[in-house]
Order: structure tokens, then C-alpha cells, then sequence
């Protein structure tokens, strides 16, 4: 898996008009989940899931999120995670992380796991932070997406767990 994760005062992630994922799966009447999703200061975690990823990878990641050390304490060194800050994530799927541009001029996404396998180790990396007591929002899975954030810093890293342990 694959995470680009950013430190932020403020993000949120909306659905453009009629593109709302929800929309094609309700029944005529049901309501409509929130339009728009936000977090004040926290993280924006673009999550990719690879094609050889595996659940335990989901879990470990979302730890590793959690606890890093990206906030600053009163000195201003980095030694606060967003569980010590009590900050949020906004988790937006993000199969393009693994698009690879080594050869011609359009991304091959060969290493990106196919969405129906996919989705699941996305929904278990939510539910491990969820479990870590980070209070978290999402984008939704495949859906076309507006993000909007503010990096604070900007402080963004990349993460990568080793597919093959």
C-alpha cells in the first residue's frame, strides 16, 4: 500500500453535482450522504492499494499514520503524532499513486489492484484508524472527487509497506 500523507489545518473532500457515488445505489427516495466531508487539523491520507497487497498491510499502515511524530511540541520539533494532538484524517482513495510514467507519456497502472479486490483493504485501513480512536473521514471509493487542503507546513511524506511481508 501506498499512502501520501500531508499535514493539514483544514481539508475537505466534496462530490461534484450528480456525481455523488451513493446516488446509483439508493433506492428512489432515499437520502443522499453528505455532499461534502471535512477535518480541521490533521491529515490528508491519499491511500493506493497495490496489487499484491495483502489485509495486514492495511492495519500496519494505518499505525504508522497514526503515530507519526509530524506535529511539533512546544520547542517546535516534531515529536507529536495525531493521536497526541487529538487531529483528524480525511482518507481519499487513491489508485494513481501507483501509476508508473517510466516509459512514454501515459501512466501504466498495471500495479494498482483492481477495484472489487481493492476496496476492501481501502475500508480496512478506515476501520484500523477508526480502531487507533483517530476520528476520520472519507472520500468514497472510485467516485470522482474535489479535494480541497490546507498543508500546514507544508509537512507531506510518502508511505510504503513491503507488499511481499
Amino acid at each position: 500500500m501506498r499512502a501520501l500523507v500531508q499535514r493539514v489545518l483544514r481539508a475537505h473532500v466534496r462530490f461534484p453535482e450528480g456525481a455523488h457515488p451513493a446516488r446509483r445505489y439508493l433506492p428512489p427516495g432515499a437520502s443522499v450522504p453528505p455532499a461534502a466531508r471535512s477535518i480541521g487539523r490533521g491529515v490528508v491520507i491519499f491511500l493506493g492499494v497495490g496489487a499484491a497487497d495483502e489485509p495486514p498491510a492495511a492495519r500496519r499502515l494505518a499505525e504508522k499514520c497514526a503515530g507519526l511524530r509530524i506535529f511539533s511540541n512546544d520547542s517546535g520539533k516534531f515529536d507529536r503524532s495525531l493521536k497526541d494532538v487529538g487531529g483528524e484524517a480525511l482518507v481519499v482513495s487513491q489508485f494513481t499513486l501507483y501509476g508508473d510514467c517510466r516509459k512514454g507519456r501515459r501512466p501504466d497502472f498495471a500495479g494498482a489492484m483492481e477495484p472489487e479486490r481493492a476496496r476492501p483493504l481501502y475500508e480496512s485501513f478506515v476501520q484500523a484508524l477508526r480502531v487507533l480512536e483517530v476520528p476520520v473521514q472519507t472520500g468514497e471509493f472510485g467516485a470522482r472527487m474535489e479535494v480541497e487542503l490546507v498543508n500546514d507546513g507544508p509537512v507531506t511524506l510518502w508511505l510504503e509497506t513491503d507488499s511481499r511481508s
